[in-house]
């Protein structure tokens, strides 16, 4: 996937749950189904997720070499990511949960704030992409809690998906709170 159809993406899957989000009545945001996140939280991890990339993306890329090594394989396409993500969900569930469980209950309060943030770390994803080489897309790494390494066009194409994945979570468990 190119750098034009990952941030096309990025933007697509953002806006389907933004819409998505819109179309839900307002209290829906600190609710959700019985021992699951809330709307809210699941939106806080999202804004968690990429602010946490955007900020690896803001070393430089010596140190990025240097901490975390170079790719030494072909760059995985975006079907492989996926595939590779829901297998680690699968087989990794208590892991997952444990890493993500001091996550707090945003209020009503904040949901604007919160969904702003969202906006504005998609789009600052979308700008360091553009601006970084396909060289370095390719072959710096970065670690990924859950996937271990991936090349940082992996991880910003995990991070395309991770919007999806989030959404589907939302039209197939949260519908009906």
């Amino acid at each position: 996937m190119n750098k034009k159809e990952i941030i096309e993406l990025l933007q697509t899957n953002h806006d389907i749950l933004i819409d998505w989000l819109e179309k839900q009545p307002k209290e829906i945001w600190e609710k959700g189904p019985s021992d699951k996140w809330t709307t809210g939280q699941h939106v806080l991890h999202l804004v968690n997720s990429f602010q946490l990339l955007n900020k690896a993306l803001n070393f430089p890329r010596f140190f990025l070499k240097h901490k975390f090594g170079l790719c030494n394989r072909e760059t995985r396409d975006y079907d492989t990511v996926v595939k590779n993500y829901q297998n680690k969900l699968k087989g990794n569930e208590d892991k997952a949960r444990k890493f993500n469980s001091k996550l707090k209950k945003p209020s009503l309060k904040s949901r604007k704030k919160i969904l702003r943030k969202l906006s504005l770390s998609n789009k600052k994803l979308q700008n360091k992409v553009r601006r970084r080489s396909d060289l370095n897309l390719d072959r710096l790494v970065i670690p990924h809690p859950l996937m271990g390494k991936m090349t940082i066009r992996e991880i910003v194409m995990w991070s395309a998906y991770h919007l999806e994945h989030h959404t589907t979570i939302f039209s197939e468990k949260y519908e009906n709170l």
